[in-house]
Formats: structure tokens, sequence, C-alpha cells
């Protein structure tokens, strides 16, 4: 069991977040990955967590790079430029640094789009609604990464064609990646699932999270050398 589960407002957010994707799993929706969030050290303190918050990904979430996205009639969009963690095999709970490392197959780009739609200070209705999740735009993934190699890597933000600073330790905000994979390990295994082979997870936003004006036109991230990803906004 994993101890983030003692936390009464994280319990019953996730059984409300396992009824939520139940619902989708009959509309035929399958999962693809995972998401944490509220990883940054400020956010922990904030809402007194002592570990990120875990929610599901779909396939239907899923963008091409370079997508268009009308977000006119969003609540509060956001969007966020992570890294994606991908499994090449099953981790089961409680897993070593070890284990965790060989899991981790390759590592990638990714953005996630999100619509803030309840209080941001309120823990179970957040987990309930999946963090906000809406979109996803996935980028070259680097087997070369495998084990979540950083080392030399570097990244690049850009919104609307405005530079937006992104931290030399690109785990200064998000903390160890290999620390948040074995995490959501835990918590999936707690709810009755298992971080899988072929899934991904994208482990919290690089940067402080760009709350998006109705007008933006573009998110643009590359994860030198990995690789580069966008996407557009608009009708």
């Amino acid at each position: 069991m994993s101890p983030t589960l003692d936390d009464p407002r994280i319990s019953r957010g996730m059984r409300a977040q396992l009824e939520l994707r139940k619902r989708r799993f009959n509309e035929g929706a399958h999962q693809v990955g995972w998401k944490v969030g509220f990883g940054a050290p400020v956010a922990q303190t904030n809402l007194k967590l002592t570990a990120p918050l875990v929610g599901f990904i779909l396939d239907r979430a899923m963008l091409a790079p370079g997508a268009r996205v009308p977000i006119s009639h969003w609540q509060k969009p956001v969007a966020e430029a992570e890294i994606a963690a991908y499994l090449g095999q099953d981790l089961p709970a409680r897993a070593s640094r070890d284990e965790v490392r060989k899991a981790v197959a390759a590592i990638g780009p990714a953005i996630e789009l999100a619509d803030i739609d309840c209080a941001m200070d309120d823990v179970e209705a957040i987990l309930a609604g999946d963090i906000f999740q809406r979109h996803v735009v996935l980028g070259q993934r680097d087997i070369m990464r495998q084990g979540a190699r950083l080392a030399g890597l570097k990244g690049r933000v850009a919104r609307s064609g405005n530079d937006v600073p992104v931290p030399a330790d690109l785990e200064t905000n998000i903390g160890d990646v290999l620390n948040i994979v074995r995490h959501v390990a835990d918590v999936a295994e707690a709810i009755g699932d298992k971080l899988r082979a072929g899934q991904f997870i994208i482990c919290g936003s690089l940067t402080a999270p760009m709350f998006l004006e109705k007008d933006e036109s573009a998110v643009d991230f590359a994860l030198e050398p990995i690789g580069a990803i966008a996407v557009k906004f608009g009708a």
C-alpha cells in the first residue's frame, strides 16, 4: 500500500478517479500512460503532500506533434513541458532503484494540456477529475537514455514565440525521475492496477505551469538533443 493513500483526501479522490476511469473504459477508451501533478516543492508544501498526485492518460487524449487545439471554451487552460519516461517492462510496487532504472526503456519530450476546472487547493476534487488532464503530445523517444539518464539534456520552451526559462537541472521542479516512476508503480498497485510495459509516465512540469491566454498561438518544447515538439491553438 502506498503511504500517500493514508491521506483521506487522496484516498477519497483516488476512489472517485477510479470510477471516472471505469466509465471511460466502458465508453471504449484504453489507458496508455500515467501522469503526476503537484510535484514541485512549493506545491507539495502548499497542499501538505508528501509525494506527487497520480492520474491516468487515455488513448483518446493523445495528440500528434503540431496538432491544433481550440481552447477558447476551456475554463483555465494550462500547458506544461514535461519529460516522458517509457516503460520497457512491468514494474511492481516497492521496486528497488536498480529495478526502476532497468524498467525505464527510454525518455523523451512531452507537452501536457490541462484545464483547471476546480479549486487548485482541493486535493480530493483534483484527483477525482484526473488532475485536470485533457491532452498529451509525445515526441521522439531516446532508447540511449534508458534508465532515465538526463545528463547533458537541455530544455528549451517557447510560448507564442517567447522564451520560457527552463532550469538547467531538469529535476529542479519535478524531483528525481526514478523516484517518480517508483511512486507511480506503488500507487498503481495500491489501487489494484500495475505499471505495465508499453505505458509511459509524464513526470511533471519542468517550468512553472503556463496558464494560457485565449489568443495564444503555440507552445514549443525541445528536449535537446532528443528532439522537439509543438502544439498550436485556435480553431
